[in-house]
């Protein structure tokens, strides 16, 4: 297979902070390979590195003579003059570069650079990048700022195209059915796995086990060792050096750098009572476009809610409007009077750069109450949510962009509130982080809304779903994005039969016979009319079935479960009538 690019060796610090170390790993032609590691360890700076924007200490980078690279950058940077289509037109026709920003919902194209927000700027980008038709695509974050039907979409794009990818998500579903190997950036080293996320998740439970097994070992060589460093400081010299050696490399297996997102954090949530929110006849618009239309809902206790829809419907305003920050046209809301809002926002990011980390935290408070009354302090807080000692007596200036995300993310939950509403938590947010804030959210006695376009993460986290289809169309599901998904397929499987059976001709064009008879005189066997006469009664019950399946996708009393197992079931039945039909007309033709 041929080799696209291949890295050698590569070394990158920042002063005494190495990110790191001596990493190797190739892409070959074909290849489609996702790069995981934690905020601050360097996955964007490696990115950066091969488009050639930054410096390395050592090693080398090579491509392919003449390959023909594509790089989407977290933060693109374009003329403020150039128009959309200036922008794209450049690699691609007029017509394609349309067709391309249409689907990433990009339609004025004589739009300036400068008056686009920076969800729209980073996919005008995304297309510029798909319109130079590269051989190897190198991604950070392509899904950052695209709904749902943007990123499945995109998803099949990438399945489809006859392309090498290297990128960087948070999207683990994206990541699962896009990427068929998977390489990690975890303690300065670089680690491989042939398969897509789910496999990378066995194998890395499967290192990280035999590392901790290791590290036992070491920890009691290290003892031994260690009393012996004691007892003998006169043999540190000449012939015993191999021990003092030995000792130091013991005592890195005996302390590595611990996985703390497989810790338990049970917090203790301030008391919330049983009335939350009421809305009330919630009207609100701008222009013509409706955000909502006399709505009305009640929120309950210890409830977990995603909402889910297009950009531009009005999520992020709803939840402002809930929030009190934009008021309603009409109608209100009515909050509880023992509600302590928690809020994470798109707009959070503000802190003084000269501040460290813990100081942050400690301003807010000292400790954080457990379930059980345990106290947890500011800097073991902050070790749950992966920031080392170190990193917590580092200077805001000095961190990433997803390491000033995730501090955020800690100075909302340590203000200890009992509802909790995460808008788009999951942007520049690492994989483990976010399975440390899913535990966090599983063992949370309050409630919740997510507003995400993170699939994965509402699967794991909401147990119902307010789908925000426009102009004040807002449908509540009761089941998670999967579940959803499969009922929204199964709806549309349905329209197109409706469709289908209204536009067919009433009577079809017969198959071939299933055997010729050179005298014209065929006449079915008595297997063949046995059968026939059994698929007669096969196909009504399997009608009869697919009318109670379509009554009870329309009734909206199916809890999530039965829902998504209905919806499976109605997609089956409508396949084996139209194969049992098949064979029953070319049966018929010789009855």
């Amino acid at each position: 297979m041929t080799s696209f690019l291949e890295v050698n060796g590569l070394t990158k610090s920042f002063g005494a902070h190495v990110l790191f170390r001596n990493v190797s790993f190739g892409i070959a032609q074909g290849d489609k390979v996702g790069l995981i590691a934690r905020n601050g360890s360097g996955k964007s700076t490696l990115l950066n590195m091969l488009a050639g924007k930054e410096d390395y200490d050592s090693g080398e980078i090579v491509y392919r003579k003449d390959l023909r690279v594509g790089y989407l950058e977290q933060s693109p940077v374009f003329p403020t003059e150039s128009t959309v289509l200036q922008v794209c037109a450049s690699h691609a026709d007029e017509l394609k570069s349309k067709q391309i920003l249409g689907k990433l919902e990009i339609t004025d194209y004589n739009q300036k650079i400068r008056e686009l927000s920076g969800g729209q700027l980073k996919r005008v980008a995304l297309a510029r990048v798909l319109l130079t038709e590269p051989e190897l695509i190198i991604l950070d974050e392509p899904t950052n700022h695209l709904d749902l039907d943007m990123i499945e979409w995109l998803e099949d794009y990438l399945n489809r195209a006859n392309i090498s990818i290297l990128m960087v998500t948070h999207d683990r579903y994206f990541l699962d059915r896009v990427c068929k190997e998977i390489i990690e950036i975890d303690n300065l080293q670089i680690y491989s796995y042939r398969g897509n996320y789910e496999y990378y998740l066995e194998k890395r439970e499967e290192r990280i086990n035999a590392s901790n097994a290791e590290a036992t070992h070491a920890a009691n060589l290290l003892r031994k060792e260690l009393d012996w460093m004691r007892r003998m400081p006169q043999a540190r010299g000449g012939k015993a050096k191999y021990r003092i050696d030995a000792y130091y490399e013991l005592e890195k297996k005996a302390h590595p750098v611990k996985d703390t997102s497989s810790l338990n954090l049970d917090v203790k949530a301030s008391y919330i009572g049983s009335k939350i929110f009421n809305a009330e006849h919630v009207s609100k618009r701008f222009g013509d476009l409706k955000i909502t239309d006399d709505f009305n809902y009640i929120f309950a206790r210890y409830e977990k809610l995603g909402i889910v829809g297009n950009n531009g419907v009005g999520k992020s305003t709803f939840i402002k409007m809930l929030l009190g920050i934009v008021k309603p046209d009409s109608g209100h809301f009515d909050i509880g009077e023992t509600v302590r809002f928690g809020y994470y926002s798109q707009e959070g990011l503000q802190f003084d750069e000269n501040a460290k980390v813990i100081d942050i935290m400690q301003d807010i408070a000292e400790y954080v109450t457990l379930g059980n009354g345990d106290k947890l302090s500011v800097s073991q807080f902050l070790t749950y949510f992966l920031f080392s000692p170190d990193k917590q007596h580092d200077y805001v200036s000095k961190l990433s962009g997803g390491e000033r995300r995730r501090l955020y993310l800690c100075t909302v939950l340590m203000h200890n509130p009992n509802f909790l509403i995460l808008d788009e938590p999951t942007n520049d947010l690492d994989i483990i982080t976010l399975n440390v804030l899913e535990e966090y959210l599983a063992g949370f006695h309050g409630c919740v809304i997510v507003v995400s376009h993170d699939r994965y993460f509402m699967d794991k986290v909401v147990d119902h779903l307010l789908v925000f289809h426009g102009q004040a169309e807002i449908q509540d599901f009761p089941g998670n994005y999967t579940q959803y998904r499969d009922y929204r397929e199964a709806k549309e499987l349905l329209a197109r039969r409706e469709k289908e059976n209204v536009e067919k001709p009433k009577e079809s064009t017969p198959k071939q016979p299933v055997r010729n008879d050179p005298e014209g005189k065929r006449k079915l066997t008595f297997k063949e009319r046995k059968e026939y006469e059994a698929l007669e009664k096969e196909i009504d019950d399997l009608e009869k079935e697919k009318a109670e399946l379509e009554t009870l996708l329309n009734s909206g009393t199916l809890d999530p479960q039965a829902l998504t197992d209905k919806s499976k079931r109605y997609a089956e039945v409508l396949q084996l009538i139209d194969d049992k039909s098949t064979r029953w007309l070319e049966l018929s033709e010789f009855a």
